[in-house]
This record gives C-alpha cells, structure tokens and sequence, in this order.
C-alpha cells in the first residue's frame, strides 16, 4: 500500500485532472539517426494499442498520432496518478531526399520504428571523368 506523505497530492491530481482534459496532444520522446541507407525513427509509445496509432505523410511532414485512453476509475479512489494519458502527437519534417513512397513502419516492445530509404537520386555515386580519350571513374 502507498502511503499518503505529499500535502501537495490532492491538489496535484486535480490540476491535472483539469490541465489533462483541455490539453494539447503531447510530444513522444524519439530518437532518429542514419543507418544503411535509410532514415530511422524510434518513438517510445508505452502501453498504446497499435490500433490507435496512426501514421501518415503529406507534403514531407511525417505525422505520429497515438491514443492511450484514461482508465475508468469511477469507483477507485486515485492515490497516484503519473502515467500520461490523451492523445499523443510528433511531426517530422522530412527532407527531399527521402523516397517517402517507401516507408515502412513496424510496432514492438512500446516502440514505434519507421524506416524511411534515402532516394536512390540522393545516394553517393561515381562520376566518370573523361581524361584525353579515356574514362576513369572517381569516388
């Protein structure tokens, strides 16, 4: 059993009681970084129903929408509330070099990976050099 030892408690919950009904979706904490030629991002989305998660494109903006939807506690008494709850949002902007028609998304563990290939446009490549006659390749 917890013990009740924080004077601030009833007025904590309340608050946020209060603050969580009228607040703006809130920020999942990611990491992103370059790997074999993709884009990937790792959004940490603990206890989220896959079902709920939605993901899309438009215009280079990737959106992240997931919901955790608040437990009924009609007839509990709530001793600590600390677990976020509501409607979660992340927007990535996206660069140009990006093939964004090959995305592919994967959910596991409360962790949300999107991979994101670099365009093959983009990608390093020989260039040839002509030099009296002859071609030698560079790079």
């Amino acid at each position: 059993m917890l013990m009740r030892t924080d004077p601030f408690r009833e007025l904590d919950r309340l608050t946020q009681q209060m603050v969580g009904t009228m607040a703006q979706p809130s920020a999942m904490p990611m990491d992103a970084y370059e790997a074999d030629g993709c884009f990937l991002v790792h959004f940490d989305l603990p206890g989220i129903d896959p079902e709920s998660i939605d993901l899309h494109v438009e215009q280079n903006v990737l959106t992240v929408r997931a919901e955790r939807p608040a437990p009924q506690a009609a007839d509990r008494e709530i001793l600590v509330a600390e677990r976020p709850y509501g409607t979660f949002s992340r927007q990535l902007f996206l660069s140009e070099t990006l093939d964004l028609d090959k995305i592919e998304a994967g959910y596991d563990a409360g962790v949300l990976t999107v991979r994101i290939p670099v365009a093959e446009a983009a990608k390093p490549r020989k260039i040839e050099i002509s030099s009296n006659g002859h071609k030698q390749l560079t790079g």
